[in-house]
């Protein structure tokens, strides 16, 4: 049988193969990482007192992963029970109820423990447990008042319940809001260029390469002139809320001069809407004298009618 030097040892070496590939730098990779070696101990020297005299690596990571997951279930398990009975601390009932339901049989633990070919092996560095770091500190903690018990749980941090706000106030300088605004525009105006640059025809300044500075194509124009005869939309807009308003003006003038009751009651409808002169203007006459340009001519809009 080989010395249970030689095989901790070699268990040892595997562990410390497998994790010098990456170096554990924070507390908590460094406690895990000892926790994870004192249970490679612990398997090889299990190992020894079955009789094996070497065992390969996977088969060790393999029982290793088997134990602490077999732990760590008891541990898991003891907590819920001890929680179920309202208690916060474990105790050695726990664990035996908690061995029991995962069908171990308790009484054999003390004649185990007695064995004759158990290996001692040495207690592992103390290593303390990682401590979490606080997210954010803000205002103070609150201690419990005089009617809540010691034992009962601390306040959560002031940060969960205190008003922190995170908004900025506007910015109202005028040089400021100037700046930006130009900012933006010319943000704009580039971006416009380019979409323009990508999506049309461009010319380029070198012939050897087009992409090179490209500019806008400039497309030939039939009539140079008629954009500057034609109105704009601004002023189309601005004749269209006139002609409206004064549409509407005229509606209602007409409506209240209909619904004014007269002295005479059976004045005929046709001669109270004739003009003073009592001669209707002809169509012909309004169309002869309308402008023979259709650039001059005024423009025509459809009469609509406002809801109020």
């Amino acid at each position: 049988m080989a010395d249970p030097a030689v095989a901790s040892g070699g268990s040892l070496n595997a562990g410390g193969r497998s994790g010098s590939g990456k170096a554990a730098s924070s507390p908590a990779e460094n406690y895990h990482l000892a926790r994870r070696r004192t249970l490679q101990v612990v398997v090889s020297a299990l190992l020894t007192e079955c009789g094996f005299e070497s065992a390969e690596k996977a088969a060790v990571e393999s029982l290793t992963e088997m134990m602490q997951s077999y732990l760590n279930e008891i541990g898991r398990c003891a907590k819920a029970y001890c929680e179920h009975t309202a208690r916060s601390v474990p105790t050695l009932s726990d664990v035996v109820v908690t061995l029991v339901e995962m069908g171990f049989n308790v009484d054999t633990l003390p004649v185990y423990a007695k064995r004759s070919q158990r290996m001692v092996i040495t207690a592992p560095p103390v290593t303390n447990p990682p401590v979490a770091p606080k997210a954010l500190t803000a205002g103070q903690k609150r201690t419990h008042p005089a009617h809540i018990p010691s034992h009962f749980p601390e306040f959560p941090d002031p940060h969960t319940y205190i008003k922190t706000p995170t908004f900025r106030e506007p910015v109202s300088d005028y040089q400021v809001v100037r700046e930006k605004a130009a900012s933006q525009r010319r943000d704009v105006e580039r971006a416009l260029t380019r979409f323009m640059a990508k999506t049309g025809e461009t010319q380029s300044l070198f012939k050897d390469d087009i992409t090179a500075f490209p500019l806008i194509a400039a497309r030939p124009c039939v009539i140079p002139y008629l954009s500057a005869l034609l109105p704009s939309e601004l002023e189309l807009q601005t004749l269209e809320e006139t002609d409206s308003s004064e549409q509407d003006d005229q509606t209602d003038s007409e409506n209240t001069a209909g619904n004014i009751i007269t002295d005479d009651p059976g004045a005929d409808k046709e001669n109270s809407m004739l003009p003073p002169s009592g001669v209707v203007p002809s169509v012909k006459a309004s169309e002869e004298n309308m402008i023979d340009n259709p650039y001059l001519r005024p423009v025509k809009k459809p009469k609509v009618r406002r809801k109020k």
